[in-house]
């Protein structure tokens, strides 16, 4: 079943329309749904000739079960680099800032607002190259967004 990527214009962006991730370009609407639903976003930008985006794609957003998870816990937006150079940018700057290094794909955690607030770039589907999982990164977050929610909306008690 295709996801919001089907009516896109870029090539690249249609490779994914019919991953099983939930994906949304880059809008309005996808940003209100994290709002509404107080979830993060993953931003992936990539582009066509890529060969890593392929790889990443192929490993983790046609897997079924990773894409599950990611569907549950984020608002997932895919973003074509060479359609949007604007948000590479401000993106790639985050990242590089966060990593020391940045290149594609592109992965980035996002408040609903569009504050990076974690990235980098491939992340294998088991541990290796020195990194985390793609898996145990996505849980990592979505269980430390869930605390950092409880947290901040606990009110102190009066006396």
């Amino acid at each position: 079943m295709p996801n919001h990527l089907i009516h896109e214009n870029s090539p690249y962006l249609l490779q994914h329309a019919e991953n099983p991730v939930d994906w949304y370009p880059w809008n309005a609407e996808a940003l209100q749904k994290a709002r509404d639903e107080d979830k993060p976003i993953f931003l992936s930008i990539g582009y066509a000739a890529c060969h890593w985006c392929h790889v990443m794609a192929h490993e983790s957003f046609e897997d079924p079960v990773t894409a599950a998870f990611m569907n549950d816990h984020f608002v997932n937006i895919k973003v074509d680099r060479e359609e949007r150079p604007d948000l590479d940018g401000i993106y790639m700057s985050a990242v590089v800032a966060i990593t020391g290094q940045g290149g594609w794909p592109m992965s980035v955690f996002l408040t609903a607002d569009g504050q990076p607030f974690f990235g980098g770039t491939y992340f294998p589907p088991v541990r290796r190259y020195n990194l985390s999982s793609f898996r145990e990164l996505l849980e990592a977050v979505a269980r430390l967004w869930r605390m950092t929610a409880r947290v901040c909306c606990v009110q102190p008690r009066r006396s």
